[in-house]
């Protein structure tokens, strides 16, 4: 199988070229020569080392890299980007903001910039996939809220002002302040808290 054909039985706009390699029945190193001509003629675009995807693909949004750039760890679109695909919040962020138990870190690629950021094991919870379509995994609006406030109270104070909310019918306040108390850490917990009250009273 050519490795073009291997892209199309895929059957998805991002993939890798140990994934191309063995649908393609070829080597590491030739896929990956194969893959870098087809970038040369603008039909693959490199996102990282050995991750590649078609962004002419009407499938193709940048949201479906969070998995594979998250580097071995599992990750979900949570924050502002989360609220944003919710319609929490009008604002489009520029970057991509995932959850992580990883390291917090940056990473910019061809297709858009992603910002990891690490949050306790007990809190990585309250996700699921988009749509119901597997393509990425997203937080509930409630836990995207409360994700922004966890990080809000920890060194760095990251998401300390948000842009104007808008909470529809299908938002849970209840469940936003289930998520509040499943923070492992009592100090976050009460900061949460605290804050959620007064966004939930201004929404």
């Amino acid at each position: 199988m050519s490795v073009h054909r291997a892209i199309q039985a895929a059957g998805r706009p991002v993939f890798t070229t140990r994934e191309i390699a063995t649908l393609a029945g070829t080597s590491l190193s030739s896929a990956s020569q194969a893959l870098s001509r087809m970038q040369r003629e603008g039909l693959v675009t490199r996102a990282a080392r050995g991750i590649w995807c078609r962004t002419a693909d009407p499938r193709f949004n940048p949201f479906l890299l969070v998995g594979y750039l998250s580097g071995g760890h599992r990750a979900y679109v949570s924050f502002f980007s989360a609220l944003h695909l919710h319609g929490l919040i009008e604002q489009i962020p520029q970057v991509v903001f995932a959850a992580t138990t990883a390291h917090t870190r940056r990473r910019r690629t061809p297709v858009g910039t992603f910002s990891f950021h690490r949050i306790h094991p007990d809190f990585f919870s309250g996700f699921d996939w988009y749509r119901g379509d597997r393509s990425f995994l997203i937080a509930a609006p409630e836990k995207a809220l409360v994700d922004c406030l966890y990080l809000s109270s920890r060194r760095g104070r990251r998401f300390g002002r948000f842009p104007e909310l808008e909470l529809g019918p299908k938002f849970s306040r209840r469940r936003a302040r289930e998520w509040v108390k499943v923070i492992p850490y009592k100090k976050i917990r009460g900061h949460v808290s605290e804050k959620l009250s007064v966004l939930l009273r201004s929404s």
